[in-house]
């Protein structure tokens, strides 16, 4: 199973040909699409990392519905699809629903049956997916959002879940819901991130991911953004409202880091580094000075990611060690079955 993780999948304890397959399919998904998170993944122990890869390939799978614009489909052909995968998951979480025969289902079944074995295995209310899902469905019918109540509300499907879904994966020090406000935070910071770099490509989908009543604080519009994209234009307005935007997407940042410290301790690391490289995309967005997202992707450089990943490597290394030490005097229980190598 080359390229596929299988050392992590024999950390994990996962024997079943169906899931392996159905998780390696979402390890692909997550190494090719989400490079930054997928490289913070790696500082996790290895048995712990499948059931990230499950999340991620999920969550992927459900936004390529949505956002696939190359087959012509219509919004209500996406809506029924994600309605589609919504029926499909509900089966696939059922009580007595095999490997074989959910991964049997269609493109999503392998996807599928990763995402819910990882439900099972530690405990994912499924509420989240379907509130997720909910917020998918949202964006074959909402193209922008009047304040950031309205946009908090999406986001809390698209963004806020996902952290709540990680925390049984991670583990934690203290009374799990004690973290999750933290961790939801953390997940509407990255989301709020992802829309401040993508601004011009949301645009030709269509979508405008920030607050209305924001933008136009500034004086800024939908209309105005347009034309600054068609133009390839800057605008002082739109550098401004984007600087402000940063501004309090830094502040969730904020909000989120008293959570890191409530993780288990080999989890820390990863999250910290992922914070960490996904709050340098809102560096580069300022000094790309602000409106240059409406033209270009802004990306954190190889090195930089490295120099993150490299010291969290040896920090997750001492942790695990310590981890391991402690299990040795039957200190330690682990957050799920699998076996966190």
């Amino acid at each position: 199973m080359p390229g596929s993780g299988r050392a992590e999948l024999d950390a994990a304890g996962l024997d079943d040909p169906d899931l392996r397959a159905g998780y390696a399919a979402c390890r692909a998904l997550h190494a090719t699409h989400g490079r930054t998170y997928f490289l913070a993944t790696r500082l996790l122990p290895a048995g712990r990392r499948p059931a990230v890869h499950a999340l991620y390939g999920f969550a992927r799978f459900a936004d390529e519905i949505v956002d696939d614009l190359s087959d012509g489909r219509s919004a209500g052909d996406r809506a029924a699809g994600i309605d589609a995968l919504g029926r499909a998951l509900d089966a696939a979480l059922a009580p007595g629903a095999g490997p074989a025969a959910v991964v049997g289902r269609g493109d999503a079944g392998p996807v599928l049956a990763a995402v819910a074995d990882t439900a099972r295995r530690y405990d994912i209310d499924p509420v989240h997916f379907r509130d997720f899902l909910t917020s998918m469905r949202m964006d074959t019918e909402v193209t922008e959002y009047p304040t950031y109540d309205d946009l908090a509300r999406y986001m809390h499907g698209s963004a806020a879940v996902i952290g709540l879904q990680m925390v049984p994966i991670l583990g934690t020090v203290v009374p799990r819901e004690e973290a999750e406000p933290h961790a939801a935070a953390l997940g509407v910071a990255f989301q709020l991130t992802n829309f401040l770099r993508d601004v011009g490509d949301d645009l030709d989908r269509g979508r405008v991911y920030l607050p209305a009543d924001e933008l136009a604080a500034f004086g800024v519009d939908r209309d105005l953004l347009e034309w600054c994209r068609r133009r390839r234009a800057r605008d002082p307005r739109v550098r401004a409202a984007l600087a402000h935007l940063v501004a309090r997407t830094r502040a969730v940042y904020r909000r989120a880091a008293p959570g890191i410290g409530m993780l288990e301790p080999v989890s820390r690391t990863c999250i910290g580094a992922a914070a960490t490289l996904y709050g340098g995309i809102l560096d580069r967005v300022a000094d790309a000075g602000y409106d240059a997202v409406l033209h270009q992707r802004v990306r954190v450089g190889t090195a930089r990611r490295a120099g993150v990943a490299l010291p969290g490597l040896v920090r997750a290394v001492a942790a695990r060690t310590s981890v391991r030490a402690a299990g040795t005097a039957g200190r330690v229980r682990t957050p799920s079955p699998a076996r966190d190598a």
